[in-house]
This record gives C-alpha cells, sequence and structure tokens, in this order.
C-alpha cells in the first residue's frame, strides 16, 4: 500500500498552459493571433469542462473544431502550442480525471461502467491512459481512496 501512496502522489496532473519553443517555427504561418489564441483556449475548456464532449467515444479533432466553431488547424495549434499536449492527451486527460471522481465517489459502478461513461472503448486504452495519468490501474487507485477514506 506504501507503494501506491508513493506512485500516487508522486504524478503531476494537469494540463500546461505554456508555449514550446519548437513549436514556433511550425506555426510561424498560421496567422494565429495571441487574442485568437486566448478565445480558442477558452472555448476548448468550456467544451471539455462544461459540454463534457470527451465522454463521445467518437471525438475527434474535426469534431471538436465544429463543436466550439473554430477552424481545425487553429484548434490543434493551440492544443499543441498553448496547452503544450496533443489532442489525444488532452481528451484523455479529461477522461481519466473523470474516471478518477467516478471511481472516487460511486464504489457501486464498476470499472468498466467507468471506462464506457468516460468515454473509452477498450478496456487497454483506459488501463493505458489511466496508469499514465496516475501511475496506477483503475482497481489500485479505488483501492487507495478507500484506505485513504
Amino acid at each position: 500500500m506504501r507503494r501506491l501512496f508513493g506512485n500516487f502522489f508522486s504524478r503531476t496532473n494537469g494540463a500546461h498552459f505554456h508555449s514550446s519553443p519548437s513549436l514556433v517555427s511550425k506555426y510561424e504561418k498560421s496567422g494565429l493571433t495571441q487574442e485568437q489564441a486566448i478565445e480558442i483556449k477558452e472555448k476548448i475548456k468550456c467544451a471539455f469542462e462544461d459540454d463534457k464532449i470527451y465522454k463521445d467515444n467518437h471525438i475527434g479533432l474535426n469534431a471538436l473544431s465544429q463543436h466550439i466553431e473554430r477552424d481545425r488547424y487553429k484548434v490543434s495549434q493551440v492544443i499543441n502550442e498553448y496547452l503544450t499536449q496533443n489532442f489525444y492527451s488532452l481528451l484523455n486527460h479529461y477522461r481519466i480525471r473523470e474516471a478518477k471522481y467516478l471511481l472516487s465517489n460511486d464504489s457501486g459502478i464498476s470499472v468498466k461502467s467507468v471506462m464506457y461513461e468516460v468515454g473509452f472503448n477498450s478496456k487497454t486504452s483506459f488501463y493505458s491512459a489511466f496508469k499514465k495519468e496516475t501511475g496506477l490501474s483503475p482497481n489500485d487507485f479505488r483501492d487507495l481512496v478507500k484506505y485513504a477514506s
């Protein structure tokens, strides 16, 4: 159990919000202004946090762009340059955040149900993403939360 606590608390969670120098040249001619980037970043945040679009197991960059009514290439640039991750990393971050909430607050729901509820189609991809984000399997995470209470 001590190992579980160590792994869990040594991980850092959350999205980064700064620009990567290696991406600057890639987007040199994109025409995206800082004002547009800030607006798109807020719309992305709203789409994930308020609208919970990550629960759609068929969501992709095109669907996100349509949802927030912005150009796909500019949405991609904002995710890559301003959130310093790719679309699928961002998507998995929100899915795993929701999965952690459900696993912590509803002991009656199965891990498989949580997996589908947050938008995953595959047990393997869910377990992989969960472990990458938390350092634990979903079952170990649930046990840790139970033990800590």
